[in-house]
């Protein structure tokens, strides 16, 4: 063995403290970049910020979230925005993003993370969010609720292992709701609908009735519409129908007193689709201040951690 050819080989070790520095941060730039790349393409962390999904995410918990499987996309933000830490905020930088194939199919009954699409008479979301429901109807399915009865299609939905209601009984039928989805529809959220969940091609009959329904879901998909003169305008143009251009799911939480969800806001545009989540891998009362440790540490539910999410 020839050791001064060994040594010849042998890659040197950084010698100035420039040189050093320059070998730490290249090193934390592969980091970052792998973290950025799996974050973005395979799975993600998602913070549970609300009990809309309780028993079957608590909030709080921290969960793994497939964004393979509906199919991935560059990064919706730019990295290192949209983090809340203590005080601490970073508010999200939006970047234009593109959608990769998927390798699953997006089923009922899935739990899903998605972009939210704004409140029920927000043209765009106030404020970059991400969101968790179970999806209960995709573009097509006839949504309605009966006595706090979930139906698709006509048939009773399957209930969601940990579905629960706060109230002993239902709001009264007679009594409708003015935040529901859609404005002036008179419905609550224990009798709704029925309601049919956009597909792209679906005609939606215009009458002067109808406008304050639609007015907000067809500004949303960059158009517009208003009565003028005895006549209906959409993009300024008389027109009896406007066609959908984009297909939509509906959400619902587990948790159904304490949910808003698209019984108040409306219908999910499907490439705002994120991700499923996999498992909860973090789990504690986030109601205590983060500088009370001990009481947070003694917060943290053992039992939960590392549990799938159905």
């Amino acid at each position: 063995m020839n050791k001064d050819a060994d040594a010849k080989q042998a890659k040197p070790e950084p010698g100035t403290l420039k040189e050093r520095i320059l070998a730490g941060a290249k090193e934390i730039a592969i980091v970052l970049g792998l973290f950025i790349l799996i974050n973005n393409f395979v799975v993600a962390s998602f913070l549970v910020p609300t009990g809309s999904m309780e028993n079957e995410v608590m909030t709080g918990e921290l969960l793994f979230v497939n964004k393979f499987i509906y199919g991935p996309t560059t990064p919706r933000t730019v990295p290192l925005t949209g983090i809340e830490f203590g005080f601490l905020r970073i508010p999200p930088v939006r970047l234009p993003w593109v959608r990769f194939p998927a390798i699953g199919h997006l089923e009922r009954g899935d739990v899903i993370v998605f972009e939210f699409p704004g409140y029920r008479d927000e043209i765009r979301a106030a404020e970059f969010q991400f969101y968790l429901k179970r999806c209960v109807g995709v573009a097509g399915d006839t949504i309605r609720i009966v006595n706090r009865v979930l139906s698709v299609n006509g048939r009773p939905f399957p209930v969601p292992r940990n579905m629960k209601f706060d109230r002993p009984w239902p709001l009264p039928e007679e009594i409708p709701d003015d935040k529901i989805f859609p404005k002036g529809a008179p419905w609550n959220e224990d009798f709704y609908g029925p309601l049919i969940v956009p597909y792209k091609g679906m005609r939606i009959p215009l009458e002067q009735s109808t406008i304050e329904r639609w007015d907000t879901f067809i500004r949303r998909e960059g158009h517009s519409i208003r009565f003028e003169n005895g006549a209906l305008l959409l993009d300024g143009v008389p027109s009896a129908e406007y066609v959908v251009e984009r297909n939509y799911l509906f959400g619902m939480g587990d948790h159904r007193d304490n949910s808003l969800d698209g019984r108040y806001w409306g219908f999910i545009p499907e490439e705002n689709l994120v991700g499923t989540p996999i498992m909860v891998y973090w789990s504690w009362n986030t109601d205590i201040p983060l500088y009370n440790i001990p009481a947070r540490l003694g917060s943290i539910r053992w039992g939960r951690l590392f549990s799938f999410v159905r």
